[in-house]
């Protein structure tokens, strides 16, 4: 019995571009024909593959599957162009830099060609766990969540693009206290009341460098994340807190291993008459060291593909929820990031 394979094509190739090549390198299913990047400098460092400088010339290729790992001002542009020809898209996230963005996006997504956002933190090995016993009711219903997630900064840190307000569209919210956010998301629902403050008080970025958001929803689940590029060190935790107990995941497996061993705390509510001592119940603790997540993210891609079934996880709907309460914590914040398309209310 033959094995269909999917020709796939990466589109610009930096940090991310590379990471999805060696995904798409390991996946059994998965053959890379070509990397389209216009960058000269990046792209004559490329080796292996057909390099294309124009979009155009790469979609004239028999291609199944299109990465496109561009940054934030280019990427609607990209995925739309790339759903009209019929190709699926695997798209990082942001989903560009504005809420009009993903609503374009999903206009051209259709009912054909499979879209898939890059939310790969759902895919850690700590959050499918935490996640696991969340769902299993061991802790009860949960009550509220925090979290932590930001940057060390660093030398170059000032001269990043996604720092450019022309290029990102906003400030360390977007780059990464969305994938929190989206964390919020699946671990609690959706979230109608966002209250924010941001400022860029050391950086001086016309974008934030600090922003808190505040969350409540229609299911009593409150959350706060404090999302930073003034942490000093690269910094990743979750708090949640359920009736019955809590559950924690601290470090985050990565490519530097810079912010630490990724670990998961849990353990179930004990007052006096079950503990010793007040405040210290009894805690398991697992480790993780494999980061699998880039894989399975896109194997499960490459089965909705396959077996022609709708995207579940990361999809247009997540990407426009979470970009959604993006542009009301902006909206909320004073700021003008992100150009406020109409939110739903």
């Amino acid at each position: 019995m033959s094995v269909k394979i999917l020709k796939c094509g990466i589109i610009g190739y930096g940090y991310m571009g590379e990471i999805r090549r060696a995904v798409i390198e390991r996946h059994p299913q998965l053959e890379l024909i070509g990397i389209c990047e216009s960058d000269a400098q990046i792209a004559k460092k490329i080796s292996g593959y057909p390099i294309f400088e124009h979009l155009e010339d790469l979609l004239k290729n028999p291609l199944d599957i299109v990465f496109v790992c561009t940054p934030n001002c280019h990427t609607p542009a990209v995925a739309i162009r790339c759903l009209q020809a019929g190709k699926h898209v695997f798209c990082e996230k942001p989903p560009g830099r504005n809420l009009q963005d993903i609503m374009d996006i999903r206009k051209a997504e259709g009912k054909g060609p499979k879209l898939m956002f890059g939310f790969n933190h759902r895919w850690h090995p700590g959050i499918l766990k935490a996640k696991a016993m969340v769902d299993s009711g061991r802790f009860g219903r949960i009550l509220n969540m925090r979290g932590l997630y930001g940057k060390s900064g660093g030398v170059q840190f000032r001269h990043s693009w996604r720092n450019n307000k022309e290029i990102s569209g906003g400030g360390i919210l977007l780059d990464q206290g969305i994938h929190m956010l989206d964390l919020f998301r699946f671990f609690g629902g959706d979230f109608e009341e966002i209250k924010c403050s941001a400022s860029s008080a050391f950086w001086k970025f016309d974008v934030e460098d600090n922003a808190y958001v505040i969350l409540h929803n229609s299911n009593g689940i409150d959350a706060a994340l404090h999302s930073s590029a003034t942490f000093w060190k690269h910094t990743f935790k979750i708090d949640i807190t359920l009736d019955a107990g809590y559950i924690t995941v601290e470090g985050l497996l990565s490519k530097t291993g810079s912010y630490g061993r990724e670990q998961l705390i849990a353990a179930k509510r004990q007052f006096e008459d079950e503990a010793l001592a007040v405040g210290n119940p009894s805690e398991e603790i697992t480790y993780f060291d494999r980061d699998l997540s880039w894989d399975m993210e896109v194997a499960e891609f490459v089965k909705c593909v396959l077996e022609e079934r709708p995207v579940v996880s990361g999809s247009s709907e997540d990407a426009y929820k979470v970009m959604e309460i993006i542009t009301k914590a902006y909206q909320n914040a004073g700021l003008l990031s992100i150009n406020p398309a109409k939110v739903r209310s």
